[in-house]
């Protein structure tokens, strides 16, 4: 099963969520891959802390080796990095993916991710965090993945954007990957006691837009949780965002068989 958490816009919690989800399928013991592909690096620091800055190789070095023509390049698993947390591995992400990212576009090698997926073995599930942009990197994703899953904070400039985003991925499953799926839509930094959030989602859902049930809530925790390299069950366990990230986790489609 790949995963990719997708959405244009910034600030709507992508890496967050990734990390977060990838985090609950590992202590569930599942064999458990991130992969970051935006160039700030936020999922990779969020579960590696400061000892993302000792990485010698990153997917920077990944992409870079595509463009070299290397006779015989580095598998993919040359570089996954492991974690500090039991069954989770990454592929971690660097500014210097900004630097390639057009002569990979210019070279046509978007298939390049979902190639070297199909041969890296030992994963049950793989979290693909995605760049804030429907660039070269975003599409490398939504052609490696099998599962797109969508976050959405509730305000009028997001729900805008939520149509061309959705468009967007339905035309790379109509060109690209036919297996494809969108899981839906996840409200994130909910505030129950607003009027516009719930207002929002009921309309999103009037419009037959699959919004998943299980809404995550905006806590200051989280920010504790980015400072420290702690997925909140690691942080603190009991705290009504852990609940609610393994309650995302349960309600997504049972997973498949190993990739």
């Amino acid at each position: 099963m790949r995963r990719v958490i997708f959405n244009q816009k910034g600030g709507v919690g992508k890496s967050t969520i990734t990390c977060n989800l990838a985090a609950v399928a590992a202590a569930r013991g599942r064999r458990t891959l991130l992969i970051d592909l935006d160039p700030q690096a936020n999922a990779s620091r969020y579960v590696l802390g400061p000892a993302l800055d000792e990485q010698k190789k990153t997917l920077a070095n990944f992409f870079d080796d595509i463009l070299g023509y290397r006779l015989f390049p580095e598998a993919l698993a040359a570089y996954v990095v492991p974690t500090p947390y039991a069954n989770l591995t990454v592929l971690p992400s660097d500014g210097r993916l900004e630097e390639v990212q057009f002569k990979l576009e210019s070279r046509y090698k978007m298939y390049k991710l979902r190639e070297a997926l199909e041969k890296l073995e030992g994963y049950d599930e793989v979290y693909i965090d995605t760049p804030p942009a429907l660039n070269f990197f975003t599409r490398s994703a939504l052609i490696a993945g099998d599962r797109c899953l969508i976050p959405f904070d509730c305000d009028d400039f997001s729900r805008r954007a939520l149509y061309s985003l959705l468009d967007s991925v339905r035309e790379i499953q109509s060109d690209h990957n036919q297996g494809l799926r969108i899981e839906g839509i996840v409200v994130n930094q909910y505030q129950a006691r607003a009027n516009l959030p719930l207002r929002l989602v009921d309309e999103l859902r009037a419009e037959g837009l699959p919004v998943l049930a299980t809404f995550l809530s905006a806590s200051i925790k989280i920010r504790e949780s980015h400072h420290l390299a702690r997925p909140m069950i690691h942080l603190d366990p009991r705290h009504k965002l852990s609940a609610e990230f393994t309650a995302l986790y349960d309600s997504l489609s049972p997973s498949a068989p190993q990739s």
